[in-house]
């Protein structure tokens, strides 16, 4: 999954004539459409609108399979707010209680900071920052939230609790630990594991579940919660109907039967059909069977996930986080995606890793761009801009894997960048900025393409290598192996031979980019003095980082030094496309076979630590840019239009805010309690 939406991911405004042959619309043909996209604006984060084009053109069955999977993906909120961490519904209800009843004065220092403590609380699905995992700290008084606890009814033992939360630093401080030999289990306060467990414990009850001999093994541990039980015994808490988070979960349900009437095709009503089996039973073979059935549609416009998908959130990668999606296919946009699927065994014969760790026959690689309808869950309100499912290897290698670009997300992005400022600031000259301006919106979109679409599904395990022998370094490396894949095939001859790029220089605007986001950009993300914890920005960074390093004697990439401000300086892009494939090659081997240790030398040593004098510098030149590091969505609001029991028609419309629409959800979908 492809969670790329920085602020430096600019895409800048496509002027070429290859944009508005291989894409619906360009950013600046979106822009003038009048459409209002900022939602709000707090703390470090905007929230965005994003349109959803083309819905009105949908038939009455589609616009309603779609309002009945939109009801289904925000009944489950609350899940992915209680596996965050086991606070954070609690004092989600506390601080909406008091926000919705207070009555002083709402332009004091400490209201206004409480506002922002709880915008952030919403953005971030609970107590930690989304991106650094860290605890948010308030900026309003410990007498104030006391009082208002008071007036709101909250209990002493209940107030104890909040206030610790709230502003004890060390108290749930982290909610995914990364750090190299600490114990990750027991120092994360995500609540994937019960109080007490160790990593150890951990890691010794999945290993004693795995057949190392099966050729189809479920993803153990992906819909569930391990804990102690009353024996001192290390048990699992499955998520299911009747088990672990029912009471959202029999909700979902409720609306996929409410959306299987109007499924699209007898396979599409298949795949609902075992969805909900899944939610009814917990069972994770019938969750690769969905996954199957689901990766094998190609036929049916309207798409969707919904369930435990990326276990990005579990610092051992096994939990899958809830998470949902609801979209429709973009056709015109989808024949560039399309014509990568078609070319997918090309792609994996001319890789530049070893042989043996290639594909001897790809498989039912499919490929769309997709305009999205609903985000929910871990994909809300911060979403990724490209997703590649199912997981499992094995299904994957076996039955192939459905690629989606979201454009209507990066549409958004670009139309909001517009006049930034940002590439004045850091690229450093004017050449570089044309070529990015004519190009970047383009390679930008064929990157997440390449990524998804042929990047994840590449390669293969050897022969009994665990699918997570590469434990907590499992997702950084997996999203270093795609994105090196999509880089080094960006730059091929290739892409102008299928009709996907007209200019054989195009790609040196997406290297360019993703150098400087590597190497500077990105750490305005980070907190002065903070390590980079997530995994795609490490990922990042290990691969501008490891060029930049194995490309001195050449001279390749250069840091230059102009008015006091660093630049990045790209000499050689020939080489820097080389140094790709050498790091493709080798981190494709250290997945295929299992290393380990080598997987965490590489993470170590390239994507953790940060320069604090470049750090510095960079922070303060994104102050006087007055950007966002970190941005997200509101969602549209579907209305049915009813005649008795049946739907026909649904209403789209753009103009809830971004307190309002968080509030309405806390009130109408809240079944945890």
């Amino acid at each position: 999954m492809n969670n790329d939406n920085d602020m430096t991911n600019l895409r800048i405004l496509a002027a070429a004539a290859t944009a508005t042959a291989l894409w619906a619309c360009t950013p600046k043909q979106a822009a003038d459409t009048g459409f209002d996209y900022t939602a709000d604006r707090f703390a470090d984060i905007e929230v965005l609108r994003y349109q959803v084009p083309d819905f009105d053109s949908l038939s009455v069955n589609q616009k309603a399979l779609i309002y009945y999977l939109t009801e289904a993906a925000l009944w489950g909120r609350d899940i992915l707010w209680d596996q965050n961490c086991s606070a954070n519904l609690p004092l989600r209800h506390a601080l909406e209680n008091i926000y919705t009843t207070y009555n002083g004065d709402r332009e004091s220092a400490d209201f206004k900071a409480f506002e922002q403590y709880m915008k952030q609380v919403w953005f971030g699905n609970g107590i930690h920052h989304h991106y650094s995992m860290d605890k948010f700290a308030p900026s309003f008084s410990k007498e104030f939230f006391a009082e208002q606890l008071n007036r709101t009814g909250v209990t002493a033992d209940e107030q104890a609790e909040l206030m610790k939360v709230v502003f004890d630093p060390t108290y749930l401080a982290k909610r995914v630990n990364q750090a190299d030999n600490a114990d990750l289990v027991a120092t994360s306060a995500c609540n994937f594991y019960g109080p007490g467990l160790t990593q150890d414990e951990v890691e010794a009850y999945y290993a004693a579940l795995k057949d190392s001999a099966d050729p189809t093994p479920v993803s153990y541990g992906l819909n569930s919660r391990l804990v102690k039980d009353e024996n001192g015994k290390v048990a699992e808490q499955v998520y299911r109907i009747g088990g672990l988070y029912s009471a959202a979960i029999e909700k979902i349900v409720e609306n996929l039967e409410k959306a299987k009437p109007y499924a699209e095709n007898d396979a599409q009503r298949d795949i609902i059909e075992k969805l909900i089996e899944y939610y009814t039973t917990g069972s994770l073979k019938t969750f690769d069977d969905y996954s199957i059935a689901w990766a094998e549609d190609t036929a049916s416009q309207v798409d969707f996930i919904n369930g435990f998908i990326e276990s990005y959130g579990d610092p051992l990668g096994m939990t899958g986080s809830w998470e949902s999606i609801v979209n429709f296919k973009n056709i015109p946009a989808s024949r560039r995606t399309e014509t990568l699927s078609a070319n997918a065994q090309w792609f994996e014969d001319n890789s530049p890793v070893d042989p043996a760790f290639r594909k001897d026959e790809v498989k039912g690689v499919s490929a769309k761009v997709i305009t999205a309808a609903i985000l929910a869950g871990d994909a809300y309100p911060a979403t990724p801009i490209g997703i590649n499912l199912p997981n499992a290897n094995w299904i994957r290698a076996a039955h192939g894997s459905k690629s989606v670009t979201l454009e209507n997300i990066t549409q958004a992005y670009d139309a909001a960048n517009h006049g930034s400022g940002f590439d004045e600031e850091f690229v450093i000259d004017e050449p570089t900025r044309k070529l990015m301006a004519d190009y970047l919106f383009i390679t930008d979109n064929l990157h997440t393409d390449l990524h998804e679409c042929l990047g994840h599904g590449s390669g293969r395990l050897m022969p009994g290598v665990d699918p997570d022998a590469l434990k907590a370094h499992g997702s950084t490396l997996e999203e270093t192996r795609a994105d090196l894949f999509a880089l080094y095939y960006l730059a091929d001859p290739k892409l102008l031979e299928i009709g996907l790029l007209d200019n054989p220089d195009a790609y040196k605007a997406e290297y360019y980019k993703y150098i400087l986001n590597g190497l500077m950009t990105q750490l305005n993300r980070i907190e002065p003095g903070k390590d980079i914890e997530e995994a795609h920005m490490r990922n990042r960074a290990l691969i501008a980082r490891w060029a930049y390093e194995h490309g001195k004697d050449a001279n390749v990439i250069e840091l230059v030094s102009r008015d006091g401000k660093t630049y990045v300086q790209i000499n050689d892009y020939e080489a820097l496309r080389r140094l790709f494939g050498e790091l493709l090659a080798e981190v494709q081997r250290i997945r295929s076979t299992g290393d380990y240790e080598a997987g965490r030398a590489l993470v170590e040593q390239y994507a953790v630590k940060v320069d604090p004098a470049l750090h510095k510098e960079v922070l303060d030149r994104y102050a006087r840019l007055n950007l966002a590091p970190y941005r997200g969505f509101v969602n549209p609001v579907y209305t049915p239009v009813m005649d008795g029991d049946s739907i026909t028609d649904v209403k789209v419309s753009y103009g809830e805010g971004y307190a309002d629409q968080m509030l309405r959800y806390s009130r109408d979908y809240s079944a945890l309690k």
